[in-house]
């Protein structure tokens, strides 16, 4: 719902950043891949009920996701390759982010298992989606590999609700729930989008 706004104003932040990495040779596949190990080490911790140091590796793991993309344009711009990686990591770190919450918490194991069959249902819906569009020669809405059309739900929300998941444990069942309501209504707005654009 917010990430358009919030990666403008965090742009010039990862742009130098990207500019400085360029500037010792880094590619972006690696910072990719950087942040998906510490998104798997955050959901180990959560496995584990380590709860603080869950969050602490889960907001670690963002940054690198956001400097891949303008280290991509910083160092020629990006490659399909790359968008894939990118979209592939950010699914399997939500996922397994999830998946280490109910492990860690068994109170909130059905909720945590519904807030998967959701990410699992847009995430989906989004990829066909995109390859549809392009399929139609229709514009993407930005710079990234795929079409990322707004919704509900978006990578900033999901950030701040698996933050709070472990922030505050006990809260973890409700926050799960109300998420997983929130991306349901995410994949109601696609698929409104896909019978405007692709009838």
């Amino acid at each position: 719902m917010i990430d358009a706004e919030v990666r403008a104003a965090l742009a010039p932040l990862f742009d130098r950043a990207a500019r400085r990495l360029a500037r010792y040779g880094v590619r972006p596949l690696p910072v990719t891949v950087l942040g998906l190990v510490l998104a798997l080490a955050a959901a180990t911790a959560a496995a584990l009920a380590l709860w603080w140091v869950a969050l602490g590796l889960w907001l670690l793991s963002r940054i690198p996701d956001g400097i891949d993309g303008p280290l991509a344009r910083a160092t020629g711009g990006g490659t399909p390759l790359g968008g894939w990686a990118d979209i592939s990591a950010d699914l399997a770190a939500y996922g397994s982010f999830v998946a280490g919450c109910a492990i860690g918490n068994p109170d909130a194991r059905i909720a945590c298992l519904v807030l998967l069959l959701t990410y699992y249902v847009n995430g989906g819906s989004l990829l066909a989606l995109s390859a549809a569009a392009t399929a139609r020669r229709i514009e993407r809405p930005d710079e990234r590999t795929f079409h990322f059309p707004r919704g509900l739900a978006e990578g900033t929300e999901t950030i701040v609700i698996h933050s709070l998941m472990v922030l505050v444990p006990g809260w973890m069942p409700a926050l799960a729930w109300g998420f997983a309501a929130a991306v349901l209504v995410t994949i109601g707005q696609r698929v409104r989008l896909a019978v405007r654009i692709l009838t």
